[in-house]
């Protein structure tokens, strides 16, 4: 017989739980606004702080938008939005562990030279126009280190949208946002932006020739210089200390 006590739940959990179960049934489809809090409080027999407290916890978790003066409504969801939710927890982990962002690195060169592949193979005459636009508009940021980070991340993204599955492009760009700091490192590097052209435009090539395995190695190739980049940048500020 087990002899384990029953746990006690706090009355927002049972408010949280029934809201979730109504809005997973259909009942409150994506994008409809819930009850008011008055009504919440109605219907479940409980205060306002317990309603407010599952509010909290179901817009924390991504499911409902809270908007000053109005009543709270169900997301729409998207695999950004979902793939966003743990931005903060990714950021605080690469922080804490600095040894993660290793990790990161290898699973960004995994992921993105398989989606290169993917590209090649699937790639219409107008997916690479757009790549080639991409470069196009990076090329043209040069001089904005911001920018060109920014449209740096756009041509990646890009690439994984021609996968045709949205969940990819989702995951790239919290990829390149979570490890932020270590791309600016690499894109200040002097000459970085030229040659990360020249092999942004090798991945295109590929890609446009239908080549997919040209096109994973190119994408890897370019990958792991830029690993090795940073390993460089690191390392240079301690060959400058006094010995």
């Amino acid at each position: 017989m087990s002899t384990e006590q029953i746990q006690r739940r706090k009355l927002y959990q049972e408010v949280l739980d029934r809201l979730l179960l109504r809005i997973r049934s259909g009942e409150l489809p994506p994008g409809h606004h819930l009850p008011s809090e008055r009504e919440l409080m109605e219907q479940y027999g409980v205060g306002r702080v317990a309603v407010r407290e599952a509010l909290q916890e179901l817009a924390r978790s991504g499911i409902i938008e809270i908007s000053h003066g109005e009543r709270a409504r169900v997301v729409v969801p998207t695999a950004h939005l979902l793939i966003n939710q743990i931005a903060g927890g990714a950021r605080h982990l690469l922080s804490a562990q600095p040894g993660m962002l290793d990790h990161l690195k290898e699973a960004r060169v995994f992921l993105e030279a398989g989606l290169a592949s993917l590209a090649a193979e699937r790639a219409t005459p107008q997916d690479v126009a757009r790549l080639r636009a991409r470069l196009a508009e990076q090329r043209a940021a040069m001089v904005e280190l911001d920018v060109f980070l920014d449209r740096d991340m756009a041509f990646h993204r890009e690439i994984a949208t021609v996968s045709g599955n949205p969940i990819f492009p989702a995951i790239v760009e919290a990829m390149f946002n979570w490890a932020s700091e270590y791309y600016q490192s690499i894109v200040r590097a002097p000459g970085a932006e030229e040659l990360t052209l020249a092999e942004h435009e090798r991945i295109i090539e590929a890609i446009a020739a239908h080549q997919p395995a040209e096109a994973a190695q190119a994408m890897r190739d370019h990958l792991l210089r830029a690993n090795a980049l940073y390993r460089q940048i690191q390392a240079e500020p301690a060959l400058d200390l006094p010995s």
